[in-house]
């Protein structure tokens, strides 16, 4: 996972400062993000790495590696 993916996580999310995310984070379970966090969320990610993500793209992503693996399938390279 990316440095960058988790501080947009972090930082949208409002999480505590020194909060550590990975793939396996869930945003209902670990992080209990609602819908309109997500939504800044999703907005943040689409303009720092130059996606575009459908509604329902969104509706599956479930945890952090989701968004992760969305991205790299839209050619973005994040190694």
């Amino acid at each position: 996972m990316t440095d960058r993916l988790s501080e947009l996580v972090v930082e949208q999310l409002h999480l505590p400062e020194g909060t550590v995310v990975s793939e396996d984070t869930s945003f209902k379970d670990d992080i209990r993000a609602d819908s309109f966090e997500m939504m800044e969320l999703f907005m943040a990610i689409e303009e720092e790495y130059g996606v575009q993500f459908d509604d329902e793209e969104m509706e599956g992503f479930d945890t952090i590696g989701d968004v992760l693996r969305n991205i790299k399938r839209k050619g973005v390279d994040l190694d």
